[in-house]
């Protein structure tokens, strides 16, 4: 068993997920690889069940009822790690947005700079996305400059979802107190760890938007980012949130 693995939600990811797996594997670093899915009916989960006898002790995957959210999956993925002791744990998307040669440097940053959390941020120099119109560029952008403000972190891409975690940082933060379920679970994560002043670093990254599968975001996902950070922030100072 390597001492880090790499959790991936997925929901009808077939035309992607055997080539994440493979490309993952093929890292000189060693990672495992827990896959998460949500009942996809396009046959995901068949697919990498049928790649596990070829990653034998890899290759992982928690096979979910229904569509129950990324918030959900991510904390399955992190319950399931925290249960197996892995040092390090990752989440990333699954659709190449996320470039896999980019874990070795998220890993070298917590694993032999001592940082407890790093970031894949497409805003920490400028902006580094790929194949999104501008309007989209500027939304992703304008949210994390409002999140940066509202929260006081001082992190330029705050629901960037490829991030590296040490195992204490996902021990400290109760992740049954977990409120969002969408991208803003991005966002309460980071605000956690932030509040417990666990050491965090950005790493720029080209974020490089899906050419397979379709994307998950909705309008519903976009105003929990919105108001739910100012909820968040809100309790924070009345509360013992960080320690909830």
């Amino acid at each position: 068993m390597s001492k880090a693995v790499v959790v991936i939600p997925t929901y009808n990811e077939i035309e992607n997920i055997e080539r994440l797996i493979r490309n993952i594997f093929s890292l000189q670093r060693a990672f495992d690889i827990l896959v998460v899915d949500d009942n996809s009916p396009d046959g995901t989960a068949a697919q990498v069940r049928s790649m596990m006898h070829e990653f034998p002790n890899k290759l992982h995957i928690l096979e979910r009822s229904g569509k129950m959210g990324l918030g959900t999956a991510y904390i399955a993925g992190f319950k399931w790690a925290l249960e197996r002791s892995y040092e390090y744990v990752f989440e990333m998307d699954a659709d190449f947005s996320h470039n896999p040669n980019d874990l070795i440097r998220l890993y070298n940053a917590c694993a032999k700079e001592g940082y407890h959390m790093s970031i894949g941020s497409r805003y920490v120099k400028g902006v580094n996305v790929v194949n999104w119109p501008m309007s989209r560029v500027l939304l992703s952008w304008l949210a994390s400059k409002y999140v940066r403000i509202i929260t006081g972190m001082d992190i330029y891409d705050t629901t960037a979802g490829f991030v590296c975690y040490k195992n204490e940082v996902l021990q400290k933060i109760n992740l049954d107190n977990i409120q969002f379920v969408g991208y803003a679970f991005q966002i309460e994560m980071k605000f956690k760890a932030h509040l417990r002043k666990f050491e965090i670093v950005e790493i720029p990254v080209v974020f490089t938007d899906r050419t397979k599968g379709e994307s998950k975001m909705s309008g519903g996902i976009i105003s929990e980012a919105i108001f739910g950070v100012i909820t968040m922030k809100f309790k924070s100072l009345f509360k013992r949130y960080d320690f909830q």
